[in-house]
C-alpha cells in the first residue's frame, strides 16, 4: 500500500478529507509537526466525518524523525516546482508521496532532498498558483491507486 506525508499542514479541513479519503482506500496518512490545528479541532473532525476510526495516521515530531521511517521506500515530492508530470511514473505498493503546507509549498531542501525524477506535479494552467492540498494529493493518490490495480480496493 502507499503513504501519505503532509508537513507540517496548516488548514484543517484539508487534513479531515485526506483522512477520510486515506481510511477509504488504506492508505496510511502521516502528519509532520507542527501542525496548524489540533487533532481535536472541529473543522478537521467535521471534513473527516466518523472516518477517524478507521484511518491509520502517524504524527511525527520532526521531518527528520518522519524521513527515517521511510529511508528505504521511495518517497515522490509533490509541489508546483516539480519537474515531472505525476502520471509519468510508475508507481508500485510501498511508494510515499509528500506534500507540503498550503500557504507554502515544501521547502526547496525537501523537494531537493528527493531525486529528480520523483519531484513531481499535478499539471495546471500557467498563471495558476496552486490546487487545494486534498485534491491534488487525490489526484496523485488515485492515479498510484489506478496503476496498481485499486489494490485492496473494490
Amino acid at each position: 500500500m502507499f503513504d501519505l506525508i503532509l508537513y507540517q499542514p496548516e488548514i484543517p479541513p484539508n487534513t479531515g478529507n485526506l483522512i477520510r479519503l486515506c481510511a477509504n482506500t488504506g492508505v496510511h496518512l502521516h502528519l509532520v509537526k507542527p501542525l496548524g490545528f489540533t487533532l481535536e479541532d472541529k473543522q478537521l473532525l467535521r471534513a473527516g466525518l466518523d472516518y477517524h476510526e478507521f484511518a491509520t495516521i502517524v504524527v511525527h515530531e520532526s521531518w527528520p524523525a518522519c524521513a527515517e521511517q521511510f529511508a528505504h521506500r521511495r518517497i515522490f515530492a509533490a509541489s508546483t516546482k516539480g519537474t515531472r508530470r505525476y502520471d509519468l511514473n510508475a508507481y508500485v505498493s510501498g511508494d510515499v508521496f509528500l506534500f507540503g503546507p498550503e500557504t507554502r509549498g515544501l521547502p526547496v531542501e525537501l523537494i531537493e532532498g528527493v531525486p529528480e525524477e520523483q519531484r513531481i506535479r499535478v499539471p495546471m494552467r500557467p498563471d495558476s498558483r496552486s490546487l487545494n492540498l486534498s485534491n491534488a494529493a487525490s489526484v496523485v493518490l488515485y492515479e498510484a491507486l489506478r496503476q496498481t490495480g485499486f489494490e485492496g480496493c473494490r
